[in-house]
């Protein structure tokens, strides 16, 4: 596997071995002694979950805040999204920076997101299944999120040519200057 740091090296590209032919493809998703030998990091893994959405669909800003933080780790396995994970960790010389990376079912391209970072995610094809691990198990008691285009922010999300489709919740979450980070 051959894995990027980003712009924030805390978050990373992860890109497995692909093995193709005229049949198809064969990789490995997921090694937990490759992965953790690879990021240099000890996480375990203890959930998975499984999105499907349609184009214009964001799902975001997402976190969840101590002693049930969350890192995840992000793949597409049909269609295409645009990735976000926003630096929320208090004292961090990239707090309020991000990081974008597209996703497709055709790169297998993954995108390593650590606890101390939400995050969210714009469909750009005509539907797409996100699959993602996480290391902790979903808390609601601890689920927090952020606006999506919050200024101080300033996420370039990229222009599909129609309204953004957003859940109620995500519609109403905080900008990050009243929102509970890490460290606060």
């Amino acid at each position: 596997m051959k894995v990027t740091p980003t712009a924030i090296p805390d978050v990373m590209v992860i890109e497995p071995r692909v093995f193709g032919d005229a049949r198809g493809f064969f990789y490995e998703s997921f090694n937990q002694a490759a992965f953790n030998a690879a990021t240099g990091t000890a996480f375990e893994f203890v959930q998975d979950n499984h999105s499907r959405s349609s184009k214009g669909v964001l799902r975001g800003l997402h976190y969840q805040l101590p002693p049930h933080a969350q890192g995840r780790l992000v793949r597409v396995v049909r269609g295409a999204v645009w990735d976000v994970a926003v630096d929320i960790r208090k004292g961090s010389p990239t707090l309020c920076d991000w990081v974008g990376q597209e996703l497709t079912e055709f790169s297998h391209k993954q995108l390593w997101i650590p606890p101390g970072f939400a995050h969210g995610f714009l469909v750009l094809s005509e539907s797409a299944d996100v699959v993602y691990k996480t290391t902790n198990y979903y808390a609601p008691q601890s689920e927090r999120g952020l606006m999506w285009n919050d200024p101080d922010i300033g996420i370039a999300w990229p222009d599909l040519g129609m309204e953004l489709l957003l859940s109620d919740k995500d519609q109403k979450q905080p900008l990050l200057r009243n929102a509970e980070v890490f460290g606060a």
